[in-house]
């Protein structure tokens, strides 16, 4: 048999249908002829006939015979069974199928089906009774024979998708069948009484249940056609229906907007609801769900790009280039997330912000300093009140992708309280093994963050929890030189500065000189950040000099610095020209960078107490008791001192807290200094923690420490053998300014001190 496909009509058995022969002849490929016979496929989605395949069509038809054709070419075809159709195909331009007819089920009787039938017409006659047209229609309408004839002809008004009238053609039950078109029937009569705007003034009880769907299939209708008339000022509903669809999210999170969706249609835009719906509806139509193509990464334009951003940092800049490497070789996100460990002002913010400009990626900072809220990493259940996604995913959506570098700053300040632990919820976010299926409370279904490029930046590393911890690889931002810090200003502090203040290179003129001694006399940290303050004083000063016009060009000397800076020089400790017994010059780390320190020890008549100033924590006071003890087993013949007398250790600066027990080494010297009564020179340095045995054990900041010490002007220091691996940390002008011997043992520093 041919096969004639259709669309969005509803044809059933018993119905005559009439075609033109030429619009017969082009859907049917040839001449008509009297008894040919015809299958009518319903196709899911208007197509031509040349570009239908097997799956366009739906598996159930009707099968038809030509009853007659006019002498003007016109047919008369009738509608005979309904079919099930196999073996599609296409010869000499027809298509040709296999059909078996689909038997219908007969469960209505003749009077039931007349009585349907006349409720229909009835309602058609009320229907054009306002006409002006209303007495022919009325003719035209009680020649009906069939509730299936009058879908026919009104097959293509009907108000119902293509799927619910195949549904009708479908329907094996006579009763099932005829209830559908009933359905179909009312709902088009509703819907043409609201287009007109005539009510009736009685209507049936079917018409009421169909009226509301009627009303609101027609403002779908009507608002569909607004938006497409005016899309700039598309509805919200049509405008989320669209971005849904277009957003590529997974089905679980196209499943749950979806439903949002529809509450928010059914509460209206006068329900407390509707802005929390429009709300949750906004964010996640706005986050990026389609996987960003990872693009190809040229190693030599990254190395360029961190060189010209941040001075100095090699051993940073080479781990950060293993890292791209690595992802540009694996074609996706890979290796470990890093965490940058430093002093403040060290560059490991922004350095995050070079890597997002070397790998072409948007850039998201996201501040955890004092989050003490789980809620604020993982998100608020929408239950509560003024309900907000986590931090995370609010700087994913505001970066408009899937694969930002993400820099999660101060990791190191987060605390906990009674709303939860902030460090657990990031477990998962770090764990590129779980991260992909990550949900957000607000939101509540899973996204995928394998994508991301996290970053991770700390002071210190001792107030991270181990299980984050162990997730992250380490990554130490050493303190700037003074040399570095002089490039680090000259290339890119005072030109930004002087940016900012609108100052030209012509106009504002600082020496060497002038910047070497800002870094010396005017800070004290192992970063810039102090340094960038004083330059931004310095230009801000410059700036109101050339407005008013006392200066047309400024040159910044050192002698003129008091001009331009309101700070007073500050003070660094200096090793004393001359030394004396129980003094001894030790290194320190703090969080603005290395200091020397003094170790102070005297001897005064009493009974053999010891006295500890200096503001010392714990662990430096137990540091103290273990010199002591090393010193009487080391010396016996000065026990009889500490029994007559009281031992005094002393810290100078004791308005700063101190502790830690890298201090052993230089509190043992000191005390061993005392008791012999020699002398320890006091370009001498020293930093290590010991034990009982007499062993000096590591300690950590080395870089920090002998920076300070060659800033002092210590020529020899002491370290722990166990820290000579560290010595590549140290930069390169700072291990040449210094003579740096590792020990092993207390015993070998006293013998080189020349205490023993």
């Amino acid at each position: 048999m041919r096969a004639i496909p259709f669309y969005n009509m509803v044809f059933v058995p018993g119905v005559t249908l009439y075609f033109k022969g030429e619009y017969f002849k082009n859907i049917t490929g040839g001449e008509a002829r009297e008894h040919d016979e015809f299958i009518f496929l319903m196709i899911k989605e208007e197509k031509e006939r040349e570009e239908l395949e097997a799956d366009d069509i739906y598996p159930i038809g009707v099968s038809a015979v030509v009853e007659s054709v006019g002498g003007d070419g016109d047919v008369e075809v009738s509608i005979i069974n309904r079919v099930t159709f196999s073996n599609l195909h296409e010869e000499d331009g027809s298509l040709l199928l296999d059909a078996e007819v689909r038997p219908d089920i007969l469960d209505m009787s003749d009077e039931e089906t007349e009585k349907h039938l006349n409720d229909l017409k009835a309602a058609f006659i009320r229907f054009v009774a306002d006409n002006q047209w209303g007495m022919m229609a009325r003719g035209y309408v009680m020649q009906w024979k069939s509730i299936g004839e009058i879908v026919t002809i009104v097959g293509a008004s009907l108000p119902i998708s293509n799927e619910e009238k195949y549904a009708i053609m479908a329907a094996d039950r006579i009763s099932e069948r005829n209830a559908l078109m009933e359905q179909a029937l009312y709902q088009y009569l509703a819907l043409a009484k609201v287009s007109n705007e005539a009510e009736s003034a009685q209507v049936s009880s079917n018409e009421k249940l169909y009226r509301e769907d009627a009303i609101k299939k027609q403002m779908e209708y009507l608002q569909k056609e607004l938006d497409e008339m005016h899309p700039e000022n598309v509805s919200e509903v049509r405008r989320f229906e669209r971005l849904i669809e277009e957003s590529g999210m997974n089905e679980t999170a196209k499943k749950e907007a979806v439903k949002v969706l529809g509450r928010m249609k059914h509460e209206g835009q006068n329900s407390s609801e509707y802005g929390l719906l429009y709300d949750y509806l906004d964010f996640v139509t706005g986050l990026s769900w389609k996987p960003e193509e990872m693009k190809e990464i040229d190693l030599k334009e990254a190395e360029k790009i961190l060189d010209e951003d941040h001075y100095g940092l090699k051993k940073v800049k080479d781990r950060i280039l293993q890292q791209i490497a690595v992802m540009n070789l694996n074609r996706k996100q890979a290796g470990s997330i890093l965490l940058f460990v430093g002093a403040p002002g060290t560059g490991k913010t922004s350095i995050g912000q070079s890597i997002a400009k070397a790998l072409h990626r948007k850039y998201v900072r996201v501040s955890l300093g004092g989050v003490r809220d789980e809620a604020e990493i993982r998100g608020h259940r929408r239950t509560y009140i003024g309900a907000m996604p986590g931090r995370i995913m609010d700087g994913i959506r505001k970066s408009g992708v899937s694969n930002p570098v993400v820099v999660l700053d101060e990791v190191d300040k987060l605390s906990r309280d009674f709303s939860g632990d902030p460090a657990s919820a990031l477990l998962e976010v770090l764990d590129p093994e779980q991260n992909s299926t990550f949900t957000d409370h607000y939101m509540n279904v899973p996204y995928d963050l394998s994508g991301v490029l996290f970053l991770c930046t700390a002071n210190s590393v001792d107030t991270i929890p181990e299980p984050l911890l162990n997730r992250m690889e380490v990554i130490e931002f050493p303190g700037y030189t003074a040399v570095e810090k002089l490039q680090i200003a000259r290339r890119h502090l005072l030109p930004r500065a002087m940016q900012s203040t609108g100052i030209k290179s012509r106009n504002l003129k600082v020496s060497d000189e002038a910047l070497e001694a800002i870094i010396s006399d005017y800070t004290m940290e192992s970063g810039v950040r102090g340094l960038k303050k004083r330059l931004d004083t310095l230009c801000r000063v410059a700036a109101v000099k050339l407005v008013r016009g006392d200066q047309k060009s400024i040159t910044v000397s050192p002698k003129r610095l008091e001009e331009f800076l309101d700070a007073k020089p500050m003070h660094h400790d200096k090793i004393q020209e001359s030394g004396r017994s129980g003094v001894v010059t030790g290194l320190a780390w703090t969080r603005a960078g290395g200091e020397i320190l003094f170790i102070e020890a005297v001897f005064t008549k009493g009974s053999g107490k010891t006295i500890i100033t200096g503001q010392l924590g714990d662990v430096m006071k137990e540091s103290v008791q273990i010199a002591i003890s090393l010193v009487k087993m080391m010396f016996p013949e000065s026990a009889q001192m500490f029994a007559e007398n009281d031992l005094h250790v002393h810290v100078p600066e004791g308005a700063v807290p101190k502790d830690g027990p890298s201090a052993g080494i230089t509190l043992t010297s000191a005390i061993a200094s005392l008791v012999t009564g020699k002398v320890v020179q006091p370009q001498i340095a020293m930093t290590g923690e010991v034990s009982l045995r007499g062993l000096v054990m590591p300690i950590g900041g080395l870089p920090e420490k002998l920076m300070a010490a060659q800033r002092a002007g210590v020529k020899k220091v002491f370290i722990p053998k166990d820290n000579e691996n560290d010595l590549e940390k140290v930069a390169e002008e700072v291990r040449n300014g210094l003579e740096i011997r590792p020990v092993k043992t207390v015993e070998e520093v006293l013998r080189k001190i020349g205490v023993l």
